[in-house]
């Protein structure tokens, strides 16, 4: 959790100290949270008796007879493992952190307030179908049971910790349905798309990048001569449905949820006027900075290593002769690891109890995110639909400024709770286009007064800015309806049938079945806009603003059984830029999709090991088109730059760990971004060194005279060729520096580490603290943009920011031959056997079984806990 800051844990640093000492000079205050995991232990409430198998990895089993006793059971098991990791979280998405932390993380909890995620997922449970309902109710139940005359250390260390922080004396409340909804608010927020980007264009409108330099450089358009695709037949609209155009064009099509009522302009042009005027400016600062303050429980959006990959290839593509699915998640690192692997069994399946499932979950939501079923696998991957715009407003007083004059705005307050402080209240202020989010930032209560569009003529005295958030997710929904019905899924139609009621957030479905049918579905609520495509912050007064409703389910695009045998998605487009129905502009560039496509492509089948191998793929298409390059310029009598150029020639332009080019080539090219942007650009705006930096710098090669070549910070270097020769000798200073002058001694992996960060105390600053509950750091191969995405942020080092947060191979064939590893362990607990016993795992490319039938559940079982009736 990378918002929480270095003094969240407010207390005196000797006091830590002894306490510190206090708890590793014995383990039993370390290991009184442990979970029981053999035996017999009292689940009140069940209707009959539940077994928990658990394998050498601590990966559960849980078989039961009733549906209501197998997510009873699943939230009593999250809650032995991962009780702090679920209580921590429904205070992020409550805006409560402070009750725990102090004045220190208030800015956090004003954020998420002002977005009201709790306030939304507690509508949403009236929403929610009987069946669902009843699932989060049994799933809290099960949880409370666990909780039950447990306090501090019992609960778990981190719990005994907070007699420090100001929290002493704190009791969790009981678990609550809305607690589990409110993450798929988490979710939705992590993995919202544009935002970012809409905000930096926005700031970048009126900065004079100089001669010869546009702001339409740095966004470089998807190539899409040289990158596939999702959908690369495509297909088109008829009648009110989307028709791919291959493979089977009638799959038996469910009930839409949302109703199309207007089309798209995206002419931007006029929005973009109407940002250039200080006032706009100063509010959308203060908007940037208020997303400096928001909870990333997924990782931080707007890195470049934002994505997924995913695949599945028909029998017709695969060595078993039947369908295939791997998904490798990419998401912020964390300890615990976001996923929490376990199987789900009704013992016997029937209509009454009918879940046979295995998959990942989230501790604190029931059910199972990504996995598969007797009869079908899914996965996922970030879509990128444009689900969120970011609307300017003119406020006067209490009011706000419309096309047909001025409305009032919409007051609440908020109270917050401060361990060892007094409590704040807060208002949150909201227009018809959202709240207000500009006024959680420092920056957001001094915009400055005055005009916003073409003169002071046009704006009534007293005026001032602020930036509305409008947002599908802040609309209530019943996502979670979706859950159930995806392990429920027993077919195509079935699975789509499920994915209608995904709402949000957005994702890639890809879809395997035994029957050897592949396919892929896009969900959610995709905006219809009035105005703009949604790549720039609008006017609210214009009435420009603001969308018409949201496209049909059965208007997104699909496919089932494409001709090419294959589907791989790894956040480009699903549909050629220019295609109906229109999602995005801001997604991945196709590096790394154009990569999968290759590998797929290059033999006529591939064995479920083949795909697991094609996740670990670390080759650098950016180096690919740099290296011959930078091997061809004179090195003009430079021996350091000779030096990283010997190496260069010498690699596979494959970024493993071990590598010595990996190394030369990346500190290259860190140090190419800052000579060539960091006087040109203002420092909110300095590459982060992905995808789109590649193919902006990729189209500069050619163009060695560009006025973007010019370094005006670097006196003695202006032109393309300076440039890299400049950035090589720094590359071999840096290499020394680090390692030697031998580049023998050079790896790419001791620069590019992990260090698995708990997401609270283990960004306490305080290194006994720290040491308690991190883990690392882990020597990492590949990088951003790489199918083996391990991603990192140019500007700040190469330390890994961004993960395949699990990797997953089902073979539809052999439903006890899957594959999976998540980047930590099972328990959330330190210093138990399961914290990081996946870790050395997932770093060296390793899986453990995924299986799915009782017998293989019993027979890889090391421990076996049975959950009675009171």
């Amino acid at each position: 959790m990378v918002w929480v800051k270095r003094g969240a844990v407010a207390l005196a640093s000797l006091l830590v100290v002894a306490l510190v000492v206090t708890l590793v000079s014995g383990t039993w205050t370390v290991r009184r949270s442990f979970p029981d995991t053999t035996g017999e232990a009292v689940l009140a409430g069940l209707g009959g008796t539940v077994d928990v198998y658990r394998d050498a990895h601590g990966v559960p089993t849980i078989v039961a007879s009733s549906t209501d006793d197998l997510f009873r059971a699943q939230g009593y098991v999250h809650a032995q493992d991962r009780f702090w990791e679920m209580d921590m979280r429904r205070h992020v998405t409550a805006g409560r952190v402070s009750e725990l932390f102090g004045a220190d993380t208030l800015d956090t909890d004003r954020f998420t307030r002002t977005l009201g995620w709790r306030r939304v997922a507690e509508a949403e449970l009236e929403l929610l179908e009987d069946d669902t309902l009843a699932i989060l109710e049994a799933y809290a139940d099960g949880v409370n049971a666990w909780m039950a005359d447990k306090r501090g250390g019992e609960l778990s260390l981190e719990h005994a910790l907070l007699r420090v922080t100001g929290a002493g004396g704190y009791e969790p409340e009981p678990w609550t349905p809305a607690d589990s909804v409110a993450w798929l608010k988490a979710m939705a927020w992590d993995l919202r798309a544009n935002m970012e980007d809409e905000l930096l264009r926005a700031r970048l409108v009126d900065v004079d990048l100089g001669e010869g330099r546009n702001l339409e450089d740095l966004f470089p358009a998807f190539p899409e001569d040289r990158h596939p695709v999702i959908l690369p037949e495509g297909g088109e609209l008829q009648d009110g449905r989307f028709v791919p155009a291959t493979g089977d064009t009638d799959p038996a099509a469910t009930e839409p949820t949302a109703a199309n009522t207007a089309g798209r302009d995206a002419d931007s042009a006029r929005q973009a006027d109407l940002l250039h005027t200080e006032e706009a400016r100063t509010a959308l600062a203060a908007a940037q900075d208020a997303l400096s303050h928001a909870p990333a429980l997924l990782g931080d959006p707007g890195s470049d290593g934002i994505g997924s990959n995913s695949w599945v290839i028909g029998p017709e593509r695969s060595t078993t002769g039947t369908a295939v699915l791997a998904n490798d998640p990419h998401l912020g690192p964390s300890q615990p690891s976001l996923w929490y692997q376990v199987g789900l069994r009704c013992e016997p399946v029937g209509p009454d109890c009918p879940y046979e499932v295995a998959g990942f979950s989230f501790a604190g939501v029931p059910g199972i995110v990504i996995g598969h079923n007797a009869d079908v696998a899914w996965g996922f991957t970030n879509l990128g639909t444009d689900v969120a715009d970011l609307v300017v407003e003119r406020i006067e007083d209490e009011r706000y400024l419309t096309e047909d004059g001025w409305e009032p705005l919409e007051l609440r307050e908020e109270t917050l709770r401060v361990a060892g402080g007094p409590n704040e209240t807060i208002e949150v202020r909201s227009t018809r286009h959202g709240p207000l989010f500009s006024d959680v930032s420092g920056s957001g209560s001094s915009v400055a007064e005055g005009p916003l569009g073409d003169g002071a003529a046009d704006a009534p005295d007293g005026v001032e800015h602020a930036v509305a958030l409008l947002w599908v997710a802040l609309d209530p929904a019943p996502t979670m309806d979706a859950i159930p019905r995806f392990m429920r899924a027993g077919d195509w139609p079935s699975f789509r049938e499920a994915a209608s009621r995904f709402d949000v957030p957005s994702q890639n479905l890809v879809y395997a079945d035994i029957e050897g049918n592949i396919g892929y579905q896009a969900p959610g609520r995709s905006p219809i806009r009035r105005t703009g495509d949604g790549t720039l912050p609008l006017a609210g007064w214009t009435g420009d603003a603001g969308w018409d409703g949201f496209l049909d389910f059965e208007e997104l695009p699909w496919i089932l059984n494409p001709e090419a045998g294959y589907l791989a998605t790894a956040n480009q487009p699903v549909l050629a830029p220019g295609s109906e129905p229109f999602l995005a502009v801001d997604v991945s560039l196709g590096h790394r999709a154009a990569r999968i496509v290759e590998l797929l492509e290059a033999r006529p089948q591939h064995s479920p090991d083949d795909l697991l191998e094609l996740q670990l793929d670390n080759h650098n298409a950016n180096a690919a088109t740099l290296v011959p390059v930078l091997t061809g310029l004179d090195a003009r009598g430079d021996e350091g730059v000779a030096a990283i150029q010997d190496v260069l020639a010498d690699w596979d332009l494959q970024d493993d760990a071990d590598a010595a080019g990996g190394a030369a080539f990346n500190a290259t090219w860190r140090h190419l971004l800052e000579i060539t942007f960091h006087d040109v650009l203002p420092d909110f705006a300095w590459p982060a060194g992905g995808g789109r930096w590649w193919e902006m710098v990729g189209d500069l090669v050619d163009e060695p005279d560009s006025p973007w070549w010019d370094a005006p910070g670097h006196a003695d270097v202006s032109g393309r060729d300076d440039v890299l020769h400049t950035a090589m000798a720094r590359a071999h200073e840096e290499m020394v520096d680090t390692f030697s002058a031998d580049p023998a001694d050079w790896r790419w992996g001791a620069m590019h580490t992990l260090t698995l960060t708990h997401g609270t105390f283990g960004e306490s600053g305080i290194a006994p603290v720290e040491r308690l509950f991190n883990r690392g750091p882990l020597e990492l191969g590949g990088g951003s943009d790489i199918v083996n995405a391990t991603g990192w942020t140019a500007s700040m080092g190469y330390e890994v920011n961004w993960v395949p947060s699990m990797r997953m191979v089902v073979d539809m064939g052999d439903l006890d031959a899957g594959r999976w590893i998540h980047i930590s362990g099972q328990s959330g607990r330190p210093f138990h056997r399961h914290y990081t016993d996946q870790a050395e795992l997932w770093q060296s490319g390793e899986t453990i079984p995924l299986t799915l039938s009782l017998d293989a559940a019993r027979s890889t079982a090391v421990d076996q806990l049975t959950l009675v009736p009171r």
